[in-house]
């Protein structure tokens, strides 16, 4: 299990809204600036301590409010490799696959202590926490979890495009 183990779980409740991840004040400065003050209202060590391989886990309606896709690529800039919750605001949901940040639906959390290793499985939609069996969360669709291993959507369409998988209209160019 420890190979699945990547980073250390960081635990927030019900109702994270875009403006925690990205704060509407520094939305006139690059990612790198908005990246800093992400989450401050509600942990403000998290931006400066979070790692690569970390997990994020939320409670219910996670990323609810505005589209901005900011809010998901603050998270993919501080190196967070997926966020687990019972349930995503459906455009954060959206925009979260489109930048290549997995988010895996797992209705049935049990407790996750903050800083305890975690890890998660995108094939598997599996969720690795030290101490416990591998939770299992709803799969993950694999055309999307074909976008998550392309790095999101544009890469995605990109390498489909190189390969020949699909053509481009003559309407679009």
């Amino acid at each position: 299990m420890s190979t699945h183990l990547t980073g250390r779980a960081w635990v927030f409740g019900d109702d994270i809204n875009t403006d925690l991840l990205a704060p509407g004040a520094y939305m006139k400065f690059g990612i790198e600036e908005i990246a800093r003050h992400c989450m401050e209202a509600v942990d403000p060590t998290f931006a400066a301590q979070v790692r690569p391989g970390d997990v994020v886990f939320g409670g219910r309606n996670f990323g609810a409010g505005s589209s901005r896709e900011q809010a998901v690529e603050v998270l993919r800039h501080l190196g967070v490799v997926a966020v687990v919750a019972p349930s995503f605001a459906g455009l954060f949901y959206r925009n979260g696959f489109n930048l290549g940040l997995p988010l895996l639906t797992c209705a049935d959390l049990p407790p996750v202590a903050a800083g305890q290793r975690a890890g998660c499985g995108i094939d598997t939609a599996q969720v690795f926490l030290e101490g416990i069996p591998a939770l299992q969360c709803e799969p993950v669709p694999p055309h999307l979890v074909a976008m998550i291993r392309d790095g999101g959507l544009v890469p995605h369409l990109a390498r489909r495009i190189a390969s020949g998988q699909l053509t481009v209209n003559e309407e679009m160019q």
